[in-house]
């Protein structure tokens, strides 16, 4: 059995007398505590009020509800007494300044699947933490830096247990919050994603909207023993993305969420920043890969605070392949012509 190791102590043993490490920890210390608290309001539900009142549009048009608001301010709140220069949030169109002088940022997405609040499906906080460094000029310099840049990340998951997947650049790490003690420990060190797997996920219902590449794979996967894969598949969606990582890292996998046709969404509809940097950092620490569907996600630079992105990650194996697709849209030699767009089997 794993040593059941208190966050607090992982956090003190890992950042032990660096200087440049400690406040890397005190940061994730203050957004643990925060979303302790986070838990307790969804575990709540209608107990705590209209969760799901939609009061507005957000950064992007995207719908915001008071769980929405409730998060993001009790976030603020949490980070106000750790070292942080500023903060970015999906809710709010520009960064707010916290401390100034202080050697970290933190971008986060306060309740990843909000529209979900009112089924008592799970749901997640994402947060990225990055260095503020001399060159960078302006409120959202420190946030544009590429995603391999960051020096911790991970998410919340509340669901049946309330779960904290981290990364400090040394790994992938699971975190249990014991309601007795309202701290975290340790359940998972090390978490590793197999690099092959027959289950993916994707929204089905945006088919017409794809490009050929994707439509190729898509049309591979669902044609199971009988396509040109010789493999059955099976598909999930959850539209909660942190909850689809999370069964990725326990399981393996792949999502996706591509870029497509409909207006807006040709760069795809989720963040780079706060959702995308993220969640592949956790996922290339526990040997997946993340991708834009063409190059590794890590290495993009975000345009400006709230750009979007295609999204891919999960088991390496399938990820590589999926990439591929969009290197030949008719999709390379894998892909036999009985099965093609236009073969044997297509109009």
């Amino acid at each position: 059995m794993e040593d059941r190791i208190p966050l607090s102590d992982h956090l003190a043993r890992w950042a032990g007398s660096d200087a440049a490490r400690k406040p890397v920890a005190e940061t994730v210390a203050a957004i643990a505590r925060a979303c302790c608290d986070i838990a307790e309001l969804i575990a709540a539900g209608p107990l705590a009020g209209d969760l799901a009142a939609e009061l507005g549009a957000g950064e992007g048009n995207d719908v915001q509800k008071e769980i929405d608001l409730r998060t993001n301010a009790m976030l603020i709140e949490a980070l106000k007494s750790a070292p942080v220069a500023a903060l970015a949030s999906e809710e709010m169109a520009a960064p707010v300044a916290l401390n100034a002088g202080a050697p970290l940022v933190v971008a986060f997405d306060p309740l990843d699947g909000s529209n979900n609040i009112d089924t008592n499906v799970s749901v997640g906080t994402i947060f990225s933490i990055l260095p503020v460094l001399p060159e960078h000029e302006g409120p959202e310099a420190p946030f544009l830096q590429p995603g391999r840049a960051q020096l911790a990340a991970g998410y919340v998951l509340y669901g049946p247990q309330t779960t904290l997947v981290l990364t400090l650049c040394d790994g992938t790490d699971m975190f249990t919050l014991d309601r007795k003690t309202g701290e975290f420990v340790l359940t998972k060190a090390g978490m590793k994603v197999p690099p092959r797997s027959l289950e993916f996920a994707i929204n089905a219902s945006n088919y017409r909207h794809w490009d050929d590449a994707v439509r190729n794979w898509f049309d591979d996967c669902i044609a199971g023993s009988d396509g040109p894969r010789g493999q059955n598949f099976n598909m999930r969606w959850i539209a909660s993305m942190v909850a689809e990582a999370h069964r990725i890292l326990m399981r393996g996998g792949v999502y996706f969420y591509p870029g497509d046709a409909r207006p807006g969404y040709g760069s795809g509809r989720l963040r780079l920043v706060y959702e995308g940097n993220p969640i592949a950092l956790l996922m290339e620490q526990a040997g997946a890969s993340a991708s834009t569907g063409q190059g590794p996600l890590l290495d993009t630079s975000p345009a400006n605070l709230h750009a979007r992105v295609p999204l891919l990650f999960g088991s390496r194996e399938e990820v590589d392949r999926l990439e591929r697709y969009h290197v030949w849209p008719p999709s390379i030699g894998e892909r036999s012509p009985l099965f093609g767009r236009r073969g044997l089997f297509r109009a």
